[in-house]
């Protein structure tokens, strides 16, 4: 548990420009095995999360794997 003085019930970080796109994900550096998800928190500011929604319904932190976008915004 813990207390972030921009995260409450009213209020978020500024999200970034992956908040919703769709990723694949893998872990421990093992591109040939991939997950895909969606970013469902992108944080600009403090805290500093990112967080995936896995494809199997699993949520995992950024700092838990390494994920690309499947395509690129313009």
């Amino acid at each position: 548990m813990g207390v972030e003085k921009n995260v409450g019930l009213n209020k978020m970080p500024r999200q970034g420009t992956h908040l919703g796109i769709r990723v694949k994900v893998c872990f421990n550096d093992d591109a040939d095995n991939t997950i895909g998800g969606r970013v469902i928190r992108e944080d600009m500011e403090e805290p500093f999360r990112t967080i995936i929604a896995l494809d199997d319904e699993r949520v995992v932190l950024a700092t838990e794997c390494q994920y690309q976008p499947t395509y690129w915004r313009r």
